[in-house]
């Protein structure tokens, strides 16, 4: 039998590591238009937003430490 237009396929919950991957990309702004309609349609907001905040506070740290290295190693 042939399925009907109408019967679609379960929807497959994201691994992390597409979570990962579509916040790392939208952070950079190079997200396919092909991967936002997955994270939209199977994505979960609030693995979004935990990995979005995850993010921002790592580069944050990330950039501190480089400032500080930066100015300790200035001597300033």
């Amino acid at each position: 039998m042939a399925k009907s237009s109408e019967q679609k396929e379960p929807v497959k919950p994201m691994r992390f590591r597409d979570t990962l991957s579509s916040v790392l990309m939208a952070a950079l702004g190079v997200q396919s238009n092909k991967a936002r309609q997955r994270d939209f349609s199977q994505g979960k907001p609030s693995h979004f937003i935990l990995l979005g905040i995850g993010f921002t506070l790592t580069f944050v740290l990330v950039v501190l430490g480089v400032v500080k290295l930066v100015l300790s190693l200035s001597g300033a």
